[in-house]
């Protein structure tokens, strides 16, 4: 990619994160930038590309997670890396999250890949419950149901704790991102062995 759509890239996400995509016009993206909207429009015909480019640049780092799963250890510590290294990939891009229903109808290439990857998360999750159990850390669930339901409580959770942390004025610092992921994790800990609670407590305070 040329230096020329880095920078309108970059100024685009700058704007979008600080006013909300459906506020910044192409026109505002090549004032800041200096150029005309024509020299602009030669590298991105529309507003809406400029937000495709920036989904796919931004899911980058999540496609290649999910194509490595299997190939790290499978430990609390590197859980909670790969969700706090998740969440502030998110508020890099936060203008995505904070208006997620609205993009999703907008664009059907961004709407088909986010479908994608809900389902590859949601296999993520299986995957992760499994090896906990066979390590003794996390106990099996007494249905099916009961493992989806806390699947979609911890996806849920994920995609929308931005939003709310911006819609209650929270600031967001890398202490509270590190709080928002041990909240994530939290849903784990009731279906824990005491094996399990104690490599959780290792690196998740818990207050007894």
């Amino acid at each position: 990619m040329s230096k020329t759509k880095n920078k309108i890239l970059n100024t685009a996400r700058e704007l979008f994160n600080a006013s909300g995509f459906s506020n910044v016009t192409i026109r505002m993206i090549a004032q800041e930038l200096g150029m005309s909207s024509g020299n602009l429009n030669y590298h991105f015909k529309k507003r809406e590309d400029i937000l495709e480019a920036l989904y796919f640049e931004m899911v980058s780092v999540f496609d290649a997670r999910v194509e490595q799963l299997g190939e790290r250890e499978i430990n609390f510590k590197n859980i909670k890396f790969d969700i706090q290294t998740s969440m502030e990939r998110m508020v890099d891009y936060r203008f995505f999250w904070t208006d997620l229903y609205h993009i999703l109808q907008l664009n059907n290439e961004i709407k088909l890949h986010f479908e994608k990857v809900y389902h590859d998360r949601m296999n993520g999750y299986d995957y992760l419950f499994q090896t906990l159990n066979e390590l003794g850390y996390l106990k099996s669930f007494e249905s099916l149901k009961e493992e989806q339901l806390l699947v979609e409580r911890m996806l849920g959770f994920s995609n929308t704790w931005l939003y709310n942390s911006i819609l209650n004025q929270k600031e967001i610092t890398k202490s509270y991102i590190e709080l928002q992921a041990e909240s994530l994790m939290f849903m784990l800990y009731p279906y824990l062995f005491e094996k399990g609670k104690i490599e959780f407590k290792k690196v998740v305070l818990v207050t007894e």
